[in-house]
Protein backbone atom coordinates (compact mmCIF):
# COMPACT_ATOMS: atom_id res chain seq x y z
CA UNK A 1 0.00 0.00 0.00
CA UNK A 2 1.29 3.45 -0.88
CA UNK A 3 0.81 6.69 0.97
CA UNK A 4 -2.08 8.98 0.03
CA UNK A 5 -1.51 11.87 -2.35
CA UNK A 6 0.15 14.99 -0.98
CA UNK A 7 -2.27 17.65 0.26
CA UNK A 8 -3.01 20.62 -1.96
CA UNK A 9 -2.53 24.28 -1.14
CA UNK A 10 -5.53 26.68 -1.36
CA UNK A 11 -4.55 27.62 -4.93
CA UNK A 12 -4.68 23.96 -5.97
CA UNK A 13 -0.94 23.33 -6.29
CA UNK A 14 0.60 20.27 -4.68
CA UNK A 15 2.54 20.66 -1.46
CA UNK A 16 5.53 18.27 -1.60
CA UNK A 17 5.42 17.05 1.97
CA UNK A 18 7.22 13.93 3.23
CA UNK A 19 4.97 11.15 4.49
CA UNK A 20 5.24 7.43 5.31
CA UNK A 21 5.46 5.39 2.12
CA UNK A 22 3.63 2.31 3.42
CA UNK A 23 2.25 0.53 6.46
CA UNK A 24 5.62 -1.22 6.83
CA UNK A 25 7.33 2.20 6.86
CA UNK A 26 5.02 3.26 9.69
CA UNK A 27 5.63 0.05 11.63
CA UNK A 28 9.43 0.14 11.39
CA UNK A 29 9.62 3.90 11.99
CA UNK A 30 7.67 3.62 15.23
CA UNK A 31 9.63 0.53 16.26
CA UNK A 32 12.87 2.51 15.89
CA UNK A 33 11.31 5.42 17.77
CA UNK A 34 10.30 3.19 20.64
CA UNK A 35 13.74 1.57 20.79
CA UNK A 36 15.41 4.99 21.00
CA UNK A 37 13.08 6.33 23.67
CA UNK A 38 14.38 4.76 26.86
CA UNK A 39 13.04 6.93 29.68
CA UNK A 40 11.95 9.83 27.50
CA UNK A 41 10.39 9.06 24.13
CA UNK A 42 8.85 12.55 23.82
CA UNK A 43 12.21 14.07 22.93
CA UNK A 44 12.90 11.37 20.38
CA UNK A 45 9.48 11.38 18.72
CA UNK A 46 9.49 15.17 18.36
CA UNK A 47 12.90 15.13 16.71
CA UNK A 48 12.04 12.24 14.38
CA UNK A 49 8.49 13.22 13.39
CA UNK A 50 9.09 16.98 13.04
CA UNK A 51 12.77 17.56 12.30
CA UNK A 52 13.99 14.44 10.50
CA UNK A 53 11.05 12.75 8.77
CA UNK A 54 8.92 15.94 8.64
CA UNK A 55 5.70 13.92 8.75
CA UNK A 56 4.31 16.59 11.10
CA UNK A 57 4.86 20.30 11.37
CA UNK A 58 5.77 21.69 14.79
CA UNK A 59 2.23 23.06 15.13
CA UNK A 60 0.64 19.72 14.19
CA UNK A 61 2.89 17.91 16.64
CA UNK A 62 1.89 20.27 19.46
CA UNK A 63 -1.81 19.89 18.62
CA UNK A 64 -1.62 16.09 18.43
CA UNK A 65 0.47 15.92 21.61
CA UNK A 66 -2.09 18.05 23.45
CA UNK A 67 -4.86 15.66 22.39
CA UNK A 68 -2.70 12.66 23.32
CA UNK A 69 -2.23 14.14 26.80
CA UNK A 70 -5.93 14.32 27.58
CA UNK A 71 -6.81 10.88 26.17
CA UNK A 72 -6.61 7.88 28.50
CA UNK A 73 -3.53 5.72 28.12
CA UNK A 74 0.16 6.44 27.46
CA UNK A 75 0.67 9.73 25.59
CA UNK A 76 3.13 8.32 23.07
CA UNK A 77 0.86 5.39 22.23
CA UNK A 78 -2.02 7.80 21.64
CA UNK A 79 0.22 9.92 19.41
CA UNK A 80 1.29 6.89 17.35
CA UNK A 81 -2.36 6.04 16.76
CA UNK A 82 -3.08 9.58 15.57
CA UNK A 83 -0.07 9.75 13.25
CA UNK A 84 -0.81 6.35 11.72
CA UNK A 85 -4.50 7.21 11.34
CA UNK A 86 -3.65 10.54 9.71
CA UNK A 87 -2.01 8.79 6.75
CA UNK A 88 -3.60 5.32 6.45
CA UNK A 89 -6.75 5.35 8.57
CA UNK A 90 -7.40 2.42 10.90
CA UNK A 91 -4.75 0.21 9.29
CA UNK A 92 -2.16 2.94 9.75
CA UNK A 93 -3.15 3.46 13.38
CA UNK A 94 -2.77 -0.25 14.09
CA UNK A 95 0.55 -0.49 12.22
CA UNK A 96 1.99 2.47 14.16
CA UNK A 97 0.66 1.03 17.44
CA UNK A 98 2.21 -2.37 16.71
CA UNK A 99 5.53 -0.72 15.91
CA UNK A 100 5.42 1.27 19.13
CA UNK A 101 4.65 -1.75 21.33
CA UNK A 102 5.79 -5.08 19.83
CA UNK A 103 9.60 -5.14 20.09
CA UNK A 104 9.77 -2.89 23.19
CA UNK A 105 7.36 -5.27 24.96
CA UNK A 106 9.76 -8.18 24.41
CA UNK A 107 12.71 -6.08 25.62
CA UNK A 108 10.84 -4.92 28.73
CA UNK A 109 9.91 -8.51 29.62
CA UNK A 110 13.54 -9.60 29.28
CA UNK A 111 14.76 -6.61 31.32
CA UNK A 112 12.13 -7.33 33.96
CA UNK A 113 13.44 -10.86 34.38
CA UNK A 114 17.01 -9.58 34.60
CA UNK A 115 16.04 -6.89 37.13
CA UNK A 116 14.43 -9.44 39.44
CA UNK A 117 17.76 -11.30 39.49
CA UNK A 118 20.18 -8.37 39.70
CA UNK A 119 18.05 -5.49 41.04
CA UNK A 120 19.79 -5.51 44.45
CA UNK A 121 23.17 -4.88 42.85
CA UNK A 122 24.53 -1.44 43.85
CA UNK A 123 26.00 -0.82 40.40
CA UNK A 124 22.64 -1.57 38.78
CA UNK A 125 20.88 0.91 41.09
CA UNK A 126 23.45 3.60 40.27
CA UNK A 127 23.03 3.01 36.53
CA UNK A 128 19.26 3.39 36.83
CA UNK A 129 19.65 6.68 38.72
CA UNK A 130 21.96 7.92 35.97
CA UNK A 131 19.36 7.03 33.31
CA UNK A 132 16.71 8.94 35.25
CA UNK A 133 18.86 12.08 35.17
CA UNK A 134 19.36 11.74 31.41
CA UNK A 135 15.60 11.30 30.91
CA UNK A 136 14.87 14.46 32.88
CA UNK A 137 17.35 16.39 30.77
CA UNK A 138 15.83 15.09 27.53
CA UNK A 139 12.32 16.10 28.61
CA UNK A 140 13.50 19.57 29.68
CA UNK A 141 15.31 20.09 26.36
CA UNK A 142 12.20 19.06 24.42
CA UNK A 143 10.09 21.47 26.46
CA UNK A 144 12.44 24.33 25.52
CA UNK A 145 12.26 23.38 21.82
CA UNK A 146 8.47 23.13 21.85
CA UNK A 147 8.20 26.48 23.62
CA UNK A 148 9.46 28.17 20.44
CA UNK A 149 6.06 27.48 18.85
CA UNK A 150 4.37 29.71 21.44
CA UNK A 151 5.38 32.73 19.38
CA UNK A 152 2.88 31.63 16.68
CA UNK A 153 0.04 31.06 19.13
CA UNK A 154 -3.04 33.32 18.80
CA UNK A 155 -2.78 34.35 22.46
CA UNK A 156 -0.20 36.94 23.56
CA UNK A 157 3.19 35.51 24.48
CA UNK A 158 2.99 36.72 28.08
CA UNK A 159 -0.28 34.83 28.55
CA UNK A 160 0.92 31.55 27.01
CA UNK A 161 4.12 31.70 29.08
CA UNK A 162 2.04 32.35 32.21
CA UNK A 163 -0.07 29.27 31.48
CA UNK A 164 3.10 27.21 30.97
CA UNK A 165 4.65 28.39 34.23
CA UNK A 166 1.40 27.73 36.12
CA UNK A 167 1.29 24.21 34.66
CA UNK A 168 4.85 23.48 35.80
CA UNK A 169 4.14 24.84 39.30
CA UNK A 170 0.94 22.80 39.63
CA UNK A 171 2.70 19.59 38.61
CA UNK A 172 6.16 19.98 40.16
CA UNK A 173 5.49 22.05 43.30
CA UNK A 174 1.83 21.68 44.23
CA UNK A 175 1.62 18.09 42.91
CA UNK A 176 -1.99 18.48 41.83
CA UNK A 177 -3.60 15.57 39.98
CA UNK A 178 -3.01 15.85 36.23
CA UNK A 179 -6.71 15.57 35.40
CA UNK A 180 -7.48 18.77 37.36
CA UNK A 181 -4.64 20.63 35.65
CA UNK A 182 -5.74 19.50 32.19
CA UNK A 183 -9.39 20.33 32.80
CA UNK A 184 -8.77 23.61 34.64
CA UNK A 185 -5.69 25.16 33.09
CA UNK A 186 -6.05 23.37 29.74
CA UNK A 187 -9.74 24.22 29.52
CA UNK A 188 -8.98 27.86 30.31
CA UNK A 189 -6.34 27.96 27.56
CA UNK A 190 -8.75 26.40 25.05
CA UNK A 191 -11.51 28.84 25.98
CA UNK A 192 -9.24 31.91 25.73
CA UNK A 193 -7.89 30.74 22.36
CA UNK A 194 -11.41 30.07 21.06
CA UNK A 195 -12.54 33.54 22.07
CA UNK A 196 -9.45 35.12 20.50
CA UNK A 197 -10.00 33.29 17.20
CA UNK A 198 -13.71 34.19 17.23
CA UNK A 199 -13.09 37.95 17.39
Amino acid sequence: MTAPDAPALPDGTDFPRPRPSSLADLFFSFTLLALQGFGGVLAVIQREMVERKRWLTQEEFLEDWAVAQIMPGPNVVNLSLMVGGRYFGLKGALAALAGMLAVPLVIVLVLGVLYTRFGDNAQMAGALRGMAAVSAGMIAATGVKLAAALGKHPLPLWLTLSICVLGVLMVAILRWPLIYILLGLGGTGCLLTYRKLST
